[in-house]
């Protein structure tokens, strides 16, 4: 896990103060890597790289920017869990230097061109320079596990892991309306496009190119959803269980040790167990949890995991003050607001983390690519009751009925207020705009934006063509709502885990996020991943002996909640209201401000509305009442910043 970051000049020009620009990047993300960093300057200064490396594999001899003696020159942000396959396979062709894995992607790329990034196998974000053909090229991993960002200014492009890395060099500094209308809608965002005007993330699963003038960005991977009908459910549970065995060994691949979150859910219990059956000692376990009652403490399942597997076990408890002392740090590492209040946590646990361990495993994706979120119960519900009464339930679309889903309902329990919120209008739509009522958020902030000051974009549209997207097909309902899931939530919550754990210098693996294993899954079947309406059913069938009953059969996960609308009432009520009530808070645009400030009582313990607009404030203060810092610090000759 480091921190990655460059200029080139489109046209092949001398960039001016060029090591000063390298040297401001890797200032500004320097908590990504703390134990060494570097600077690579091309032949004609047109191109720089910049590194910040946190030292996880060949901490002796893997320091970066990495060169060969063919004019390549690599900055990688990741892990190839792969590298010692792929080693046996160039080493025919390429004298490697190093034991690290940063040297398999430049033999890589030798042999094989843009298609060295099937071969890869891990979470990566890398550029690459080629001296003798003066070309850069850069890529993202298939899931958008580590970020890359890039801006155009002057012509040229600016990169880096992080946002905040390249705004000393642009010119003004404002929303992105299209991008701010998504986020208001999901807190979520679709496409490439971040909440800074003109500064694009490089999309998971592509490329970018920059050669003779021209700058290309492609997709070079997708999941295909062909469904497999021939195989029964053993099948699939053989498989799985063979696929996440391998992927989690494969993670486990360190020259440092590796750790392991657990929050009490089947995921993390189930990453965590495996991994740690797999080492000659005790891993290292981290969980947090609240004093404010049971719905904000499932240290107990956590706990009962590291009882039964033999793990060491990490405790937490957080309260209002350490939200008060790190929301600000919070929404400065995040780059821009997204998801939900579980950056909290996430935060104050990855450094509960960092005072034992380099890197950490943790289970996201498992609900994405199995069907882990209790509103896929909620949606299906009401398309079960729909073809019951059109006589379509073996239509094809449909694979459980009325009556085997009902035993699952006891799910919905704590989800009254929004299945109320969702059967209110619409219902019995076409799927594509169920779902997206379901998700969307923007009926909740009515009178607090304004928004007849937005653009007139409809979020619709796209997200249509993602859940309605060929790759999918037209079988299942369930995976067109998981498939959505996958390509637009999953990439946000992995930024969250990228973000809170690096803004420690912890490395998180996340052993899901495997493509041979979201690939396969993609081909089972819904009746397989979601009979009689159960949750994770395949997941959870393929390994019913590594987990604990308990976990196992849960029916009140409910993720990370955090008591924020609690405290709201009390302990950080002043807090918040001074945030709000600032003279620059009160002219930001499309918000108002005296609204929500009236309203910040009137939210359900597990509302997001006023986290949302607190966290949306709070990024104006991060980086728009702090941009003349930024710009300051790009015409310093010491990049620091106050």
């Amino acid at each position: 896990m480091c921190g990655i970051g460059g200029v080139i000049d489109i046209n092949q020009h001398e960039v001016e103060d060029l090591e000063h620009k390298l040297n401001l990047i890797n200032t500004l993300q320097a908590h990504r890597g703390p134990d060494e960093n570097g600077l690579f300057t091309s032949d004609k200064r047109c191109l720089g790289l910049a590194h910040q490396r946190l030292s996880i594999i060949d901490p002796s001899t893997g320091q970066q920017p990495m060169s060969d003696d063919f004019g390549l020159t690599v900055v990688f942000n990741g892990a190839i869990y792969n590298h010692i396959e792929l080693r046996k396979t160039l080493e025919k062709e390429y004298q490697f230097r190093s034991h690290s894995d940063t040297e398999t992607i430049i033999a890589a790329y030798r042999k094989w061109g843009e298609d060295c990034l099937s071969h890869l196998r891990g979470m990566f974000a890398f550029a690459i320079w080629d001296e003798k053909n003066k070309v850069l090229f850069c890529a993202r991993d298939r899931f958008g596990i580590k970020p890359f960002y890039y801006t155009k200014v002057d012509n040229k492009i600016f990169f880096a892991s992080e946002v905040k890395a390249i705004l000393p060099f642009i010119d003004n500094i404002e929303p992105n309306q299209k991008a701010l209308k998504e986020y208001l809608y999901f807190q979520l965002y679709l496409g490439e496009e971040t909440l800074f005007n003109n500064i694009n993330q490089l999309k998971p699963a592509h490329f970018l190119k920059v050669e003779n003038g021209q700058v290309h960005v492609k997709k070079y991977w997708e999941i295909y959803y062909d469904l497999d009908f021939e195989h029964t459910s053993n099948f699939f549970e053989r498989k799985v269980r063979e696929l996440l065995f391998e992927s989690v060994d494969i993670h486990l691949r360190s020259d440092v040790p590796v750790g392991s979150y657990v929050s009490g859910g089947v995921d993390s219990s189930l990453i965590a167990g495996i991994a740690n059956n797999k080492g000659t000692s005790a891993m290292n376990a981290f969980t947090g949890k609240f004093d404010e009652g049971e719905l904000f403490d499932e240290s107990q399942y956590a706990k009962l995991l590291c009882e039964e597997k033999g793990l060491n076990y990490y405790e937490l408890t957080m309260n209002s003050g350490d939200f008060i002392n790190s929301f600000e740090k919070i929404i400065y590492h995040l780059d821009y607001p997204l998801a939900g209040p579980g950056s909290f946590p996430q935060f104050m646990i990855s450094e509960l983390v960092s005072k034992h361990n380099k890197v950490v495993l943790g289970g996201q994706g498992g609900d994405e690519i199995f069907g882990g979120y209790t509103r896929y119960l909620i949606a299906y519900f009401e398309q079960c009751i729909r073809g019951a009464i059109d006589g379509t339930l073996n239509s094809g679309n449909f694979v459980v009925t009325y009556e085997s889903i009902i035993p699952n309902l006891v799910n919905l329990r704590n989800y009254k207020p929004l299945m109320k919120q969702f059967w209110k209008k619409g219902l019995f739509e076409d799927l594509d705009r169920r779902y997206f009522r379901l998700i969307n958020r923007a009926p909740n902030l009515k009178s607090e934006v304004n928004w007849d000051e937005l653009s007139d974009y409809d979020p619709f549209d796209i997200f249509a063509s993602i859940f309605n997207g060929s790759n999918v097909g037209k079988e299942s309902y369930f995976d067109k709502m998981t498939h959505f899931d996958f390509k637009v939530l999953l990439p946000a919550l992995l930024q969250v885990e990228d973000r809170m754990s690096m803004a420690h210098g912890v490395e998180a693996r996340v052993p899901f996020m495997d493509h041979k294993l979201v690939e396969f899954v993609a081909t089972a079947p819904a009746d397989i991943k979601f009979k009689n309406g159960e949750l994770k059913r395949l997941l959870k069938k393929s390994f019913k002996n590594e987990i604990p009953n308990a976990i196992l059969n849960r029916k009140d996960k409910m993720g990370f909640p955090v008591p924020l609308n609690k405290w709201m009432q009390g302990e950080i009520r002043e807090y918040i209201l001074d945030i709000f009530s600032s003279k620059r808070a009160k002219e930001r645009p499309f918000v108002n401000t005296d609204v929500i400030i009236d309203s910040l009582t009137n939210e359900g313990n597990f509302g997001r509305k006023t986290w949302g607009l607190l966290s949306l404030e709070m990024w104006y203060q991060q980086f728009f009442d702090n941009f003349s810092s930024f710009k300051k610090m790009a015409s310093s000759e010491t990049a620091r910043i106050s």
